[in-house]
C-alpha cells in the first residue's frame, strides 16, 4: 500500500466528521444570522447606521478575505512539498488573521465606549452573539494554525499534510461566513 493511499484510508473518516462539524457550524450561524435579522433595527436604541464604521469594517475585511489567498500558498506549496512556501503561507495568514482580530477588538471596544453594550437593546445582544462568535472562530484558527506550524517538524509529511488540508477547509469556512456577515450585517446599514 503505498503512502498516499493509507493517507486517504486513515483520513477519509476524519475528513468526512470534520465536514459534519463545518455542516453543524453553518446551522449554528444561520440561527444567529436569521436571529439577527429578526432583532435588526431595534425599535428603541442606536440604529446600527450610527454604530458601524465603515474603515473598520474595510479595513477587516481585506485583511480577512485576503488571509483565503495566502492560505492558498500553503497550500500550492503542500502539492510541492515546498516547506518555505508552505511557512510563509502559513505566515502571512496567521499575520492577516491577527490583524483582523485587532480590527474586531478595536470595533467591539469603541462600541462598548460609546455605551453599545451587549445589553442595550436586541440588534447589539444578536449582533455581538454573531460576530463575537465568528472572531472566536478566527481566534481558534490563529491558535490551529501555531500548531500546524510546530507539527510540521514533529510529524511525518503525509500525517503534515492531511492535518492542513483540514486546517484549509476550517479557515475558507470562516472566510466564507464573514462574507455572510457583511453582506447581512453590515452592508445594509453601511450603504
Amino acid at each position: 500500500m503505498n503512502s498516499k493511499t493509507m493517507s486517504k484510508d486513515l483520513f477519509g473518516d476524519k475528513r468526512m466528521g470534520f465536514f459534519i462539524y463545518l455542516f453543524v457550524e453553518a446551522v449554528m450561524f444561520a440561527t444567529l444570522f436569521a436571529t439577527y435579522l429578526i432583532y435588526t433595527p431595534a425599535p428603541q436604541g442606536p440604529h446600527p447606521s450610527e454604530v458601524f464604521e465603515v474603515k473598520t469594517v474595510v479595513l477587516a475585511s481585506i485583511f480577512l478575505l485576503s488571509s483565503s489567498g495566502t492560505l492558498m500558498i500553503a497550500e500550492k506549496g503542500m502539492d510541492r512539498r515546498n516547506i518555505k512556501m508552505i511557512l510563509t503561507g502559513l505566515l502571512i495568514t496567521f499575520t492577516f488573521g491577527a490583524i483582523f482580530m485587532y480590527f474586531e477588538v478595536h470595533e467591539f471596544h469603541t462600541f462598548v465606549t460609546e455605551g453599545h453594550t451587549i445589553s442595550t437593546n436586541n440588534f447589539l445582544s444578536s449582533f455581538y452573539v454573531l460576530v463575537g462568535l465568528h472572531a472566536s472562530h478566527v481566534l481558534f484558527g490563529l491558535f490551529w494554525m501555531i500548531v500546524l506550524l510546530i507539527q510540521r517538524k514533529l510529524l511525518p509529511y503525509n500525517l503534515f499534510k492531511e492535518k492542513h488540508k483540514i486546517f484549509n477547509y476550517y479557515w475558507h469556512f470562516v472566510d466564507i461566513i464573514w462574507v455572510g456577515i457583511l453582506i447581512i450585517v453590515y452592508i445594509p446599514y453601511l450603504i
